[in-house]
């Protein structure tokens, strides 16, 4: 236990990374809600309306159950190992150090993935305001992927206030989305209510579980509060609340106002378009633009703590990261998302296959927190555990060839392991 303990691994979350000393109530709500909401809801319940139609609900109300699930399992992981870093910790002190390392590495490629997918969510509403069409949004989402890479490599860091303020944008958009575009609704949008199948419901759920990705973050959180048995089931509790008539109210809306017209890439303009006019294009744009620079900007600078840790095989001899780590993650980023916004510019892959990739390496993740988890921890935290272990194994089952990715990573660290052992 001592050996995968030891690992210690930085989360890539600015807003969690800056956090002080000691929460209060208010502020870790407002950390845990902003650790979950990001831009990915700008985007994703258009594509889970257009593949499961009005029963893409469902998907929403079983994701947001399992959501309560990782709240209690993380929760209980970060109380337990305080020190551990992470999901690299919480996976090896449960399924051993060679398996902590493999979600780390799959973590990591979940956001480099993820950063291509976040620029063209902004890009998306951009183009909904200038036009362009598809090319232009790929130009757009590269300039996009570019710029905050060039921040990052000049070490700016986006701040726990800034991630704190650009969370609150996105509920306030949100907000007036959802109340504005509700007179337009049209009953005939809820008919049929599953127009592709009830095995639909189970693809749209593995397209939104990218919008659930957030508790592994927090988690280690816990050790912040003054006095966490008290504090922690209120900011859980207010968490999921929030989290809840979120989602469910942008998907309520998305699926009676803009009907199988939900699947583009910016249904959140077009419910604000409706809601106060023109002026609402411009609104989306403006809030997509600075959602996906500081969402990409705190991925981008947690992530590059974890590569210098990882790239050492997660060995914790208390030295920062080496800056070839941080400019391999930036290379690597560049590498994969510029090539990728211009297969999606020349219509060779779609929205829902780019999202694909990072929500099949996240699920990944947390099928190894919930295994470790079912093996390390006791009581309430262990029973709820081996459910969300079933539901996120079925979900990783809908993911097709996006499997592929982690089996990869997780190939390569066993290799990696087996000839250093032979050295």
């Amino acid at each position: 236990m001592s050996e995968t303990t030891a690992i210690s691994v930085p989360r890539p979350r600015t807003a969690v990374a800056n956090a002080p000393q000691r929460l209060t109530t208010a502020r870790g709500a407002a950390l845990y809600i902003g650790a979950l909401l990001g831009p990915g809801l700008l985007l994703l319940p258009g594509l889970a309306a257009a593949e499961a139609g009005p029963a893409s609900l469902l998907a929403w109300a079983g994701l947001l159950g399992l959501s309560a699930l990782f709240a209690v399992v993380f929760t209980a992981l970060g109380r337990a190992f305080p020190s551990a870093g992470g999901v690299i910790g919480y996976v090896a002190a449960g399924l051993g150090a060679r398996q902590g390392l493999a979600a780390g590495w799959s973590f990591l490629a979940g956001v480099i993935a993820g950063a291509p997918v976040v620029c063209l969510i902004g890009a998306g509403y951009l183009t909904e305001l200038t036009g362009g069409g598809r090319t232009g949004q790929a130009v757009i989402a590269a300039a996009l992927l570019l710029t905050v890479l060039a921040l990052a490599a000049g070490g700016m860091r986006t701040s726990a206030t800034a991630q704190l303020l650009m969370v609150s944008l996105l509920i306030v958009v949100v907000i007036v989305a959802v109340a504005g575009s509700a007179a337009s609704a049209h009953a005939a949008n809820w008919t049929p209510f599953a127009p592709h199948g009830w095995l639909a419901v189970g693809h749209a759920a593995t397209t939104l579980m990218l919008s659930f990705v957030g508790w592994e973050a927090v988690a280690p959180l816990t050790a912040q509060f003054a006095d966490p048995a008290r504090q922690l089931p209120r900011v859980v509790g207010i968490t999921l609340a929030v989290t809840s008539v979120l989602y469910l109210g942008l998907a309520v809306v998305t699926i009676a106002v803009l009907g199988t017209g939900g699947g583009s890439m910016a249904p959140l303009a077009d419910l604000l378009r409706r809601a106060i006019g023109p002026a609402g294009t411009a609104a989306g744009a403006v809030a997509a633009i600075v959602l996906t620079l500081g969402a990409v900007n705190a991925y981008v600078n947690g992530a590059a703590a974890m590569t210098g840790r990882l790239l050492t095989g997660g060995e914790a001899d208390g030295r920062r990261h080496r800056p070839p780590g941080r400019l391999l993650l930036l290379a690597a980023i560049a590498g994969t998302g510029l090539p990728l916004i211009a297969l999606y510019g020349v219509g060779l892959v779609s929205p829902v296959s780019l999202v694909a990739i990072p929500t099949t390496l996240f699920l990944t993740v947390y099928l190894g927190s919930m295994l470790a988890a079912a093996r390390v921890l006791r009581g309430l935290a262990r029973l709820a555990a081996i459910p969300a272990t079933g539901a996120t194994a079925i979900m990783l089952a809908y993911c097709g060839w996006a499997l592929a990715v982690p089996v990869a990573i997780i190939a390569a660290v066993t290799v990696t392991g087996s000839i250093r052992r032979s050295r």
